[in-house]
C-alpha cells in the first residue's frame, strides 16, 4: 500500500500532529454516518436546530427516536482507529484530537486530549437554567412516560436516534427539566446551531501547537471541521487524511489514505513500530 508508506513518512517527519476526527471514525463500531463515499448525503439529513426549538411535535418525532437508538448508541464500543490513536497520545505524538463525533468512544478508548467539537450525546442540557442529566437517567424517564413506545426496533441512526419514518410520535411525551420545566435537548451541536466560539479557539490554540494535521474519518463537509483544514493550509500547515471516500479538502492534502480508518492505522502502527536495533 504505497500512500501508507506516504502517511508513515508523513508522521516521521511531522512528530506532533493534530487529529480531527469524523464519523468514519466510528463506523466500525456499528455507528452509521450520513454521507457516502463522494460526500453527498445518503439518509435524512438530521433534525435542525431552529425546528427542534420551534415545534414540539420535532421535538416529539426526535426523543421518540433516540427512545430506541440511545440503546444502540449506548452499546457502542471504541474499535482500533480510536485505539490507536489514544496510543498516539500516549507515546506523545499528537497534539491533541478535534473530533466531529458525538459517540465519547475516543475518551472511553483512552484519549484524554480530546476537544469534542460539536458536544457529547451522554449529556442532556436545560436551554432555559442550564442544568443537566446524564442520557442514561433521562432514558429513565423517556421510557416511564412513554410505556406505549418501549416496544419499538428500528436501525440504529448517525445520532443516537433510530430510523422510524413510519411511526406516528404524535402521543409521545416529552419529560420537561426537573429543575425549572425548561426545554431540554441533547448536549450537542444540531445543524443550524453555531460551535460555542470557546471551542473553536481551544482548537485553534491546539493546531498552533501543532506541525501538521491528520484528517481520520472525515469528509470535512461540514464547515466546523474544514475551517482546521483551511486554517492549516493558510498557516502553510501540511494536511494528510485517512478517509474511504472524498474530502472537501483533498486539494489541500499532502498525502492521502482512501480506505477505511480502522483498518490503516492498525497497520500504520506496526509499520512505525521499532524494528531489530531499534530502527523504523
Amino acid at each position: 500500500m504505497p500512500p501508507l508508506d506516504d502517511l508513515r513518512r508523513f508522521l516521521a517527519r511531522h512528530r506532533k500532529v493534530l487529529v480531527l476526527t469524523g464519523a468514519g471514525c466510528s463506523t466500525a463500531s456499528a455507528i452509521p454516518d450520513y454521507r457516502d463515499d463522494n460526500g453527498q448525503w445518503k439518509r435524512r439529513q438530521p433534525v435542525m436546530y431552529g425546528d427542534f426549538i420551534a415545534d414540539a411535535a420535532v421535538r416529539k418525532r426526535y426523543w421518540g427516536r433516540s427512545l430506541v437508538g440511545w440503546q444502540h448508541f449506548a452499546r457502542a464500543t471504541p474499535n482500533p482507529a480510536h485505539r490507536v490513536l489514544a496510543a498516539m497520545e500516549a507515546a506523545g505524538t499528537t497534539a491533541g484530537l478535534i473530533t466531529q463525533n458525538v459517540d465519547d468512544l475516543h475518551q472511553r478508548a483512552g484519549s484524554r486530549q480530546v476537544l469534542a467539537l460539536h458536544g457529547t450525546l451522554d449529556k442532556v442540557r436545560c436551554l432555559d437554567c442550564r442544568t443537566w442529566v446524564h442520557r442514561d437517567a433521562f432514558q429513565h424517564r423517556l421510557r416511564s412516560a412513554n410505556a406505549a413506545y418501549r416496544e419499538l426496533s428500528g436501525p440504529a441512526a448517525p445520532d443516537g436516534d433510530a430510523d422510524l419514518d413510519v411511526v406516528d410520535f404524535s402521543g409521545f411525551r416529552v419529560p420537561d427539566c426537573m429543575a425549572c420545566g425548561g426545554l431540554l435537548k441533547p448536549d450537542v451541536t444540531f445543524y443550524g446551531e453555531s460551535v460555542p466560539r470557546e471551542r473553536y479557539k481551544r482548537g485553534e490554540q491546539w493546531l498552533a501547537a501543532a506541525d501538521a494535521l491528520l484528517v481520520v474519518g472525515s469528509s470535512l463537509m461540514v464547515y466546523s471541521s474544514f475551517r482546521f483544514a483551511r486554517r492549516a493550509a493558510e498557516w502553510g500547515m501540511p494536511i494528510a487524511a485517512i478517509n474511504l471516500g472524498s474530502t472537501r479538502a483533498d486539494d489541500l492534502l499532502a498525502v492521502k489514505v482512501a480506505a477505511p480508518c480502522e483498518q490503516v492505522l492498525p497497520r500504520l502502527a506496526e509499520a512505525m513500530e521499532p524494528g531489530p536495533g531499534g530502527q523504523t
